[in-house]
């Protein structure tokens, strides 16, 4: 069964000219969506996320007023995707990137948990060299602080993940169903995982 927070949404490819650049972004239009919100990716991906009746001209309009922010992250980030993510793992990075990492674990653990309602103690981000994740079984979860630099559907799957292993605290074909109720396609995104 497909859970309810996956058919809220509308996907679409656009293309728009900043600064005399053509830029491939993904229009996600959703009808929780309470304003507009403009997310890049260390992969170079450019997502916008919009309330579902906003027009499309007034979105494009929100985009170029921030023109110098998204060409500015653009840069910044597809110069980090140039490496693997774990190849780099420096204090200063833990420290500045910490809190975004904290607040994207809590938000989308909290989203997905209006799924499961599985119960857990504390979301705590962590240096960790080549760990994704943890599920303690206190029911702590833990997440290495790079989830940031992850595509949106790849820290999906790294939330979900350990949030499953609350109930499943292993790695049984109960514990994969578990997550696929949520990600249908958990499997193709393990392989994607296990290059980034």
């Amino acid at each position: 069964m497909v859970p309810v927070f996956t058919g809220m949404t509308n996907n679409m490819q656009r293309r728009i000219k900043l600064q005399g650049e053509e830029i491939n972004y993904n229009l996600r239009k959703s009808r929780r969506a309470r304003r507009l919100r403009l997310t890049i990716y260390c992969d170079g991906s450019f997502s916008v996320s919009a309330p579902r009746r906003l027009a499309l001209g007034d979105i494009e309009n929100y985009i170029l007023q921030k023109s110098n922010w998204v060409l500015a992250k653009l840069k910044i980030f597809k110069e980090k995707s140039a490496n693997s993510i774990f190849s780099k793992n420096t204090t200063k990075d833990y420290f500045q990137f910490k809190r975004a990492a904290l607040e994207l674990a809590q938000k989308k653990a909290s989203q997905f948990n209006q799924w499961y309602n599985l119960p857990y103690h504390c979301i705590s981000i962590r240096n960790q060299k080549t760990r994704w994740g943890s599920c303690s079984k206190l029911g702590n979860l833990s997440y290495n602080y790079k989830i940031i630099f992850l595509p949106a559907r790849l820290a999906d799957y790294i939330i979900v993940h350990e949030l499953c292993h609350l109930k499943e605290f292993n790695h049984s074909r109960r514990f994969w169903d578990l997550v696929a109720q949520t990600l249908p396609d958990y499997k193709q995104r393990r392989k994607e995982i296990k290059n980034a």
